[in-house]
């Protein structure tokens, strides 16, 4: 998915942070209705036993005495009517109302006669309407609680205005008629509005300080465990370049700390054999060009003849061949030192020394970022590619130079035939010539290309072949700037 991080640190984080939200709201989900269920049990008993203990009061009291105890025993959650009849119930009794008649019938003195009209439980946002409708209508279709009907309607209505229209409310209710001794008929009333206005807000506060703390935390130990990585792409990045750069700190962890010994053992491991390899290379120019050298002084000795003339081209090219390879095996670069420089400056000298043999070049050259890099391994870099131009690539030939963001590019556009598309990529192989247009008796030992994209890959850049669309071939240098 797009929206997702592409970063470790961002994965990680996004995991530990979303991780922690989830078990945190199902946890809270759990507890909350763990918790509903229990008050749920306590309430609905001690609503019964309330019923209970009403019904059993005033079966003892003297009717007179009744209005009085009624006004004093009534409250939001309870309300108790004498004026009503004895309903008929129009529906069967639920599981939960059967269950609440018993309890309140196991705490009554007598075996009152006692019917429960209605037994719910509700949720709902509609405020006033819905609970006057709950509250007075259920199994009482004439009841409406006003000022006008007494105490209990009293009650109902400073209520619904307290709460306001708005509020929400989770309700239980219950309508419950009870018959006394002498044939009095006590209507209950139960509700139980609880608002839940505040919940929601807790909740999210408490997931949102989750979240907070978790991101701080997390961020800080997922920064922690992936610097590292950091460190081990800068050194690995910096080691193509510069392979005496300084070792990793053998610190952290043990997993990290063991990491960065294998990467500096590595790194010695290379420098070694870097040390190995041009002492062999020495040796092997030394030992080339000696038989080349005596060859040379006993020509000397001898008269002028086509045939020593021939043997000079060999030894010429043999010697040329040799200083290539060697060369390329050095990487391009051998042991200059590394310094910043004027890449227009370097350019246009190039350029000068081309022209002086004979090649026609355009260039356009636009201010770019000075490059840190080695003076005389890039001058022998662009003499390669201009060279190749001049050879091969016919008339005019196009140079321009220009930065894009970080990179240096040099543009390089001649006029020949080009290059097969398949063999583009392979001419920049060392020692792979294309009878096509790089024939033996041209010259050139076929390590040009090869030793300008080392030279380019040893500073940090590349060199790309393309073909034109109105013919010739484009050659691409890239360097990083300020390199």
């Amino acid at each position: 998915m797009k929206w997702l991080p592409r970063t470790l640190y961002g994965q990680i984080l996004l995991t530990l942070v979303g991780g922690l939200l989830l078990a945190n709201a199902l946890g809270i989900y759990f507890i909350l209705s763990d918790r509903d269920r229990l008050s749920n049990s306590l309430r609905v008993q001690y609503t019964a036993q309330h019923i209970a203990d009403i019904v059993n009061l005033l079966d003892e009291c003297p009717s007179k005495y009744r209005e009085q105890v009624i006004s004093a025993l009534n409250q939001p959650t309870l309300l108790v009517r004498m004026d009503r009849f004895w309903e008929q119930p129009e529906n069967t009794l639920s599981r939960h109302g059967r269950s609440f008649q018993q309890l309140i019938k196991r705490d009554l003195i007598k075996p009152y006669q006692l019917q429960v009209l209605s037994k719910q439980q509700d949720s709902s946002a509609g405020g006033r309407a819905a609970l006057i409708d709950r509250v007075g209508g259920l199994g009482m279709k004439n009841f409406t609680p006003t000022r006008d009907a007494g105490v209990a309607g009293s009650i109902v209505s400073e209520e619904l205005t307290a709460l306001g229209p708005l509020a929400e409310f989770k309700t239980h209710l219950a309508t419950v008629q009870a018959r006394l001794s002498d044939g009095t008929v006590l209507t209950f009333n139960a509700s139980r509005p609880i608002s839940l206005a505040d919940q929601p807000i807790r909740i999210l506060a408490w997931l949102l300080l989750v979240a907070l703390t978790a991101a701080i935390l997390g961020a800080w130990a997922v920064r922690q465990l992936i610097r590292p990585l950091g460190l081990f792409a800068q050194a690995a990045r910096g080691l193509a370049s510069n392979l005496n750069q300084a070792p990793l700190p053998e610190t952290g962890s043990e997993e990290v700390a063991e990491a960065a010994r294998t990467f500096n053992r590595m790194q010695t491991e290379l420098q070694r054999l870097l040390k190995t390899r041009n002492q062999m290379l020495a040796g092997v120019s030394h030992d080339l060009r000696l038989p080349i050298t005596r060859i040379r002084l006993r020509l000397e000795g001898l008269a002028e003849s086509s045939e020593k003339q021939a043997i000079e081209r060999d030894l010429l090219e043999m010697d040329q061949l040799i200083n290539d390879s060697l060369t390329y095996l050095r990487g391009g670069c051998g042991s200059e030192q590394v310094v910043k420089f004027n890449l227009n400056a370097l350019l246009e000298s190039v350029v000068e020394d081309m022209e002086a043999f004979g090649a026609d070049i355009q260039l356009h050259s636009e201010p770019v970022a000075p490059v840190t890099g080695k003076v005389g391994a890039l001058r022998r870099c662009l003499g390669n590619l201009l060279e190749n131009a001049r050879r091969y690539g016919g008339a005019a030939i196009e140079v321009s130079l220009r930065q894009r963001e970080d990179w240096v590019e040099v543009r390089i556009q001649d006029q020949g035939p080009g290059i097969a598309e398949a063999d583009l990529e392979r001419v920049m192989e060392p020692y792979v010539r294309l009878e096509d247009s790089r024939a033996r008796h041209t010259g050139g030992s076929g390590l040009g290309l090869a030793i300008a994209r080392a030279i380019a890959r040893d500073h940090g850049g590349d060199l790309k072949l393309n073909n034109r669309p109105q013919g010739g071939l484009c050659v691409q240098l890239s360097l990083p700037a300020g390199h």
